[in-house]
C-alpha cells in the first residue's frame, strides 16, 4: 500500500481538543487557514469557484484507537465507524468548510472544527448535485440542530 504524506497543514483558533465544536455546524464563522505545500499549489487552480470544500486530515492529536466509544452526542457506547470519533484505526477526519478565498498557495475558509496545525492529507470540492442526499438517515444521532451546535468537546478522545 502507498504511504499518505500531508499536502499541508491547518491552520484555526483551536488550541485544545477541549471546548471546540464538535462539527462544522458549530463552528459557524470561525475563520482558518489552508497552507498548501507549494509542490501542490498547481493543484489549486479552479478551486475557488466553489462555495465549500472537503479537508481530509489526519487527527494528530489521537493518541489511541477505540473500537468502542462513547460519541459525543449520545450517552450510549456505539461502534466507531457509526460515529465521527477521531479514535479511528487510521485517524482520518473529514470536514466541510466555506472557502471564502485563494491567494496562491493558501487558503481562507470559515466555519472551521478542526485542531490548529492539524495535517492536511487531500481537499476537494463540495458538489451539491454529488454529495446532498435525499432521504438519509442518520442512525442513532437524535440531537437537534441546535444540540449540536452548542455542544463543544472534552478530553474523552485524547
Amino acid at each position: 500500500m502507498q504511504t499518505i504524506s500531508p499536502i499541508g497543514m491547518i491552520f484555526s483558533p483551536h488550541q485544545s481538543v477541549e471546548n471546540m465544536p464538535i462539527q462544522p455546524i458549530g463552528a459557524l464563522g470561525i475563520e482558518g487557514q489552508i497552507q498548501v505545500h507549494e509542490k501542490y499549489a498547481e493543484g489549486l487552480q479552479d478551486l475557488d469557484g466553489f462555495s465549500h470544500i472537503y479537508l481530509v486530515y489526519y487527527f494528530h492529536a489521537a493518541r489511541r484507537t477505540a473500537l468502542l466509544i462513547q460519541p459525543f452526542m449520545d450517552t450510549q457506547t456505539r461502534g466507531v465507524f457509526a460515529t465521527r470519533s477521531p479514535l479511528r484505526p487510521n485517524h482520518i477526519g473529514i470536514s466541510i468548510v466555506r472557502l471564502k478565498k485563494r491567494e496562491n498557495n493558501r487558503l481562507f475558509v470559515l466555519d472551521i472544527d478542526i485542531l490548529d496545525q492539524t495535517p492536511l492529507l487531500d481537499i476537494k470540492p463540495f458538489i451539491h448535485q454529488f454529495d446532498c442526499v435525499e432521504n438519509s438517515t442518520s442512525g442513532w444521532l437524535k440531537a437537534s440542530d441546535q444540540e449540536i451546535k452548542n455542544k463543544r468537546s472534552d478530553n474523552r478522545f485524547k
